[in-house]
């Protein structure tokens, strides 16, 4: 049993072409709370940002909502994901997840996000909203 907590805002998965900058729109200030995650990779630059703060030029998909793993895990710790992505997949719950080194993420779409948590919540993890 995990304990999952919902963050406030919409969020963006966005695509921008391989060797793009960091956009100036993700940029923090210490008073920031909104979660943002950068993957460079040889093809693409991914990011996952609150929906307001998407790149302009961005191929994006959004609404998204944020659910985040209470932690900080252990890094030790094996079948965290597996947990929450299993039986929403058995729901047909499409996601987007993500890591940092303290925690888990997991973005499903808005349209579905009572359906996930109810799902979630039927496999035993709590949910904080």
């Amino acid at each position: 049993m995990l304990d999952l907590e919902l963050l406030p805002e919409e969020y963006a998965v966005c695509r921008l072409p391989a060797g793009s900058a960091l956009p100036a729109s993700l940029s923090s200030g210490p008073d920031d709370k909104g979660v943002i995650s950068v993957t460079w990779a040889p093809d693409e630059l991914s990011v996952i940002c609150p929906a307001d703060r998407a790149p302009a030029d961005a191929v994006a998909e959004t609404p998204w909502r944020a659910l985040r793993v209470v932690g900080p895990l252990d890094l030790a710790l094996t079948g965290v994901l597996a947990s929450l992505i299993g039986p929403l997949a058995e729901a047909r719950v499409n996601i987007v997840t993500f890591s940092t080194y303290d925690t888990d993420y997991l973005l499903v779409p808005t349209v579905r996000l009572r359906e996930a948590m109810d799902t979630l919540a039927a496999a035993g993890h709590r949910i904080a909203d």
